[in-house]
């Protein structure tokens, strides 16, 4: 004899699993979402924190298309979010989200980004050594 098998509907997401500092939308046509992430950071990681932080505040200003500045705020939240999470900085996981910051301000440091805002290319050479020389 075969047994009744279940199926759930649900209209909205489902966790499986702890979840924290996500935020999700669903069924919109449009959406605005902003995070704060300022819990602490992990010890030997604060000089990284405000210098991301920073780049956050600047990179508006650097005239970079919608898309790439976009990646690089994704990957400059992801540093962020690694380096104040509730756990250590996972090592490869840091390294990642830096090599994904330093690559989304690569075109703007080689000057190959069109419409960037003067200085931006300086800005964005800078900024990647900074982060080059912090981990």
């Amino acid at each position: 004899m075969n047994d009744p098998q279940q199926v759930n509907n649900y209209d909205g997401p489902v966790f499986n699993d702890a979840v924290s500092s996500s935020q999700f939308a669903w069924n919109n046509e449009t959406v605005t979402q902003n995070q704060q992430l300022n819990g602490p950071v992990a010890p030997g990681y604060e000089a990284l924190a405000s210098l991301v932080g920073e780049l956050l505040r600047q990179l508006p200003g650097a005239g970079l298309a919608d898309r790439e500045r976009e990646d690089a705020e994704a990957a400059a939240r992801d540093v962020l979010t690694e380096v104040t999470g509730p756990r250590d900085p996972e090592p490869g996981r840091l390294r990642r989200a830096l090599n994904g910051l330093r690559g989304a301000l690569a075109p703007v440091a080689t000057g190959i980004a069109a419409g960037t805002a003067v200085g931006a290319q300086e800005w964005a050479q800078e900024a990647i050594r900074g982060l080059s020389g912090l981990l």
